[in-house]
């Protein structure tokens, strides 16, 4: 069978949402199919994999998109196996269907307000709520009024914004029941929060909180260019992407002492793997612990006598 065919009909046969879809296609049309489209699907050796893996490589594509390309391949062959159009699945690559994913920067307290000063005024709160309630920016963007709560304090989140390639903008449900949760926010955040209500929110109790500068839909260009901007006048990492913020806010609320289930419940993750890594990140607060214990040794008149 040729391969193109068999794949166009395996994408017809899988349920995905339009996002994920959208996104996975482009990495076949872009990735794979240029190499063993028009060939048969029997056509795909190992030895054709290894050298197609280590082209891609070679010539300078991301290594997330070659290991999602990987992946691809790989769940489609493997289908391929089970129709008995093969007899074994080529995509024997140890290692290449994952990869080592940087660490991200963590701002300071003081850094992540410096950024919130510099911004536009607009999207000063989004800033503030991407790292102190640690909010993705799909969830920001589709914040309604009525998810906002001044007396409790707290922001609902009941869905995610998602942008397609051509544009169109959609709200979809989080990827687990656990994703809608209501996140506490810091009081000292009340007046912001209140201000921007006042200022720049969309009317109504469905109302966006954060709306682009003619008032639509906040999208990631409208903001891209300000954060590009502030993150250099501000002279934090220029890796630093707006999702960092968030990594920037459970590495806090994990000093501050969250436990892993309280992490899990903040973050929307049914997992307790993400919220262990926070964990570990701070694991040296046992040695500022034992620090501390030792200047209030020192200030009690020193040593403690042996036994």
């Amino acid at each position: 069978m040729n391969f193109e065919e068999y794949a166009s009909a395996w994408w017809g046969d899988r349920k995905l949402a339009d996002r994920t879809r959208e996104r996975n296609e482009s990495v076949m049309r872009l990735h794979i199919l240029p190499t063993f489209g028009a060939g048969s699907v029997a056509d795909v050796t190992t030895a054709r994999v290894r050298s197609w893996w280590g082209k891609l490589l070679a010539a300078g594509v991301g290594e997330p998109s070659v290991v999602k390309a990987y992946q691809l391949l790989r769940a489609l062959m493997t289908t391929a196996v089970d129709d008995e159009l093969i007899r074994h699945n080529p995509c024997r690559i140890k290692g290449a269907d994952r990869y080592d994913v940087p660490e991200r920067p963590v701002l300071t307290v003081a850094e992540v307000i410096a950024v919130a000063d510099s911004m536009a005024s607009r999207y000063r709160l989004l800033v503030l709520l991407a790292a102190f309630a640690t909010l993705r920016f799909g969830e920001l963007a589709a914040l309604r009024r009525r998810d906002i709560d001044l007396e409790g304090l707290t922001a609902i989140v009941r869905r995610a914004q998602a942008e397609l390639q051509d544009g169109r903008l959609f709200a979809k449900a989080p990827k687990s029941a656990v994703g809608v949760r209501s996140v506490s926010f810091p009081a000292e955040l009340l007046d912001e929060v209140t201000r921007h209500l006042e200022d720049f929110a969309a009317p109504g109790r469905d109302g966006h909180v954060f709306v682009g500068p003619q008032g639509g839909q906040l999208r990631r260009s409208n903001f891209r260019d300000d954060w590009v901007k502030t993150r250099k006048a501000v002279g934090v990492s220029a890796e630093l992407h707006f999702h960092d913020l968030r990594h920037t806010g459970n590495t806090l609320a994990s000093t501050a002492s969250a436990s892993t289930r309280e992490l899990m419940t903040r973050m929307g993750h049914s997992s307790s793997r993400a919220a262990l890594i926070y964990q570990h990140m701070t694991s040296d607060r046992d040695r500022t612990t034992a620090d501390r214990l030792g200047a209030m040794i020192r200030s009690d008149g020193g040593m403690i006598p042996l036994d």
